[in-house]
């Protein structure tokens, strides 16, 4: 899926804070739950690799799964809308597992692109997305100022970016093309860093019944952050071979 965000995360309740409560448990409580957060995430990513990686190596899985490709992104759909939706209705345990076998799914439908690009240029791209990544979850993390308007000027753009990939699908023109991969570039950056403040946030008012949901949510956020950056800046970072 290459274009697809989440939309706001689904409000989870209320933290409750006691007299004895500190502002270092709280600081430590939500480092307990961004820990969870940047896990499955990881874990999620990895998932995707591994599969990508055996598609790959598998033509033959490949072009059978290929023939199933209307239907694999189907699902993915059905999954996100599933998650971001109904989250609070879930079982965390079945979230979870719902996460997961959309991170399995994406990983069969990215494993063309190892066909496309070389190996190398696809890990340089990787860890080139890793570095970004990093550096703005944790300017999102650790920033004062409120993001808000910000992310809401993102999703407008993100929307926009739908409509010009659509159209440009009729219209293939090479120069739109480059001009959606910069754009495309520059909101998941954004995104990277509104996600994660949006996450901090909600980790401050979610309670302990709740934080396994809101880890789920938020590794979904920011997986779908880091592989919509991953594939933009592929386009510009990729050798073909």
């Amino acid at each position: 899926m290459n274009y697809n965000n989440l939309p706001p995360l689904p409000q989870a309740n209320a933290r409750q804070a006691t007299p004895y409560q500190s502002e270092w448990s709280l600081s430590t409580y939500m480092s307990q739950v961004m820990r969870k957060v940047y896990v499955k995430m990881f874990l999620g990513l990895l998932a995707t690799a591994l599969v990508s990686l055996f598609v790959a190596a598998n033509p033959q899985i490949l072009m059978t799964l290929g023939n199933m490709i209307l239907v694999l992104v189907v699902a993915e759909l059905a999954l996100v809308f599933t998650l971001s939706l109904a989250i609070n209705k879930l079982n965390p345990a079945v979230a979870t597992a719902l996460f997961y076998l959309y991170a399995v799914i994406n990983g069969v439908t990215l494993a063309p692109i190892f066909f496309i690009y070389t190996g190398t240029s696809i890990a340089l791209t990787f860890f080139v997305t890793a570095g970004v990544f990093l550096a703005m979850s944790i300017y999102g993390y650790t920033t004062k100022r409120d993001l808000t308007k910000f992310g809401t000027f993102l999703i407008m753009a993100l929307i926009g970016l739908i409509v010009c990939s659509i159209v440009n699908i009729f219209l293939a023109s090479s120069t739109m093309d480059w001009i959606i991969s910069f754009a495309g570039v520059f909101i998941f950056i954004g995104l990277t860093a509104w996600d994660t403040q949006k996450i901090k946030e909600m980790a401050q008012e979610t309670d302990e019944i709740n934080a396994g949901k809101l880890a789920t949510i938020g590794a979904l956020s920011l997986y779908l952050d880091f592989i919509n950056l991953f594939l933009y800046l592929l386009r510009f970072l990729g050798s073909r071979d």
